[in-house]
């Protein structure tokens, strides 16, 4: 059961964990490629034969490639589908910063906290088609035959990454709460 108290520590710490990235200029540029990075891998695995055969052939069809998958999911989803895809890159690229930094802070034990991300990267998917990474995995068949194309999976590897997020909370802190700190 929750409590009011342990609702605005979860928020408060997921406020922490999503507003880390943005403390210093390092955790910000690796917010933005991480960021960039993970939707144009999204983009890439709605239609991943096309994009292998496209981008097989020459780099200089990239901005192609890229750009009519991005129209392909509006006018399949339109501006929500769309949105899932940047708020999940974005989740995404916070939750491998945070990640990142509480590597490097406190070592290998510490990444326990962000280990339910994983499940989230692999199961939140594109909006057109509901694989996202798992297509690249040889999964899409399987995802394909979900209810609403796959959208409750979505919403599910969406929610994954803000509860784990709001789990671990600001890398830099102890998410711990102990009887001296209450």
């Amino acid at each position: 059961m929750f409590t009011r108290d342990s609702i605005s520590g979860y928020l408060t710490n997921l406020a922490a964990a999503v507003s880390y990235p943005f403390e210093t200029w390092r955790g910000t540029i690796g917010l933005v490629l991480v960021t960039v990075a993970t939707y144009v891998l999204l983009i890439l695995s709605t239609m991943p034969e096309f994009s292998l055969q496209m981008l097989g052939d020459g780099l200089h069809w990239f901005e192609y490639v890229l750009v009519s998958l991005t129209e392909t999911i509006y006018r399949t989803d339109g501006w929500s589908g769309l949105a899932v895809i940047v708020l999940y890159a974005l989740l995404s690229g916070v939750a491998i910063v945070n990640a990142v930094a509480q590597l490097q802070i406190v070592g290998l034990s510490s990444l326990t906290d962000l280990s339910g991300v994983v499940p989230g990267l692999l199961a939140s998917g594109c909006a057109s088609c509901g694989a996202g990474l798992l297509g690249f995995l040889g999964f899409a068949g399987g995802l394909a035959v979900l209810p609403y194309d796959g959208a409750l999976l979505r919403v599910g590897g969406l929610a994954l990454l803000v509860f784990f997020l709001g789990r671990a909370g600001h890398p830099e802190h102890c998410a711990i709460t102990t009887e001296a700190t209450k």
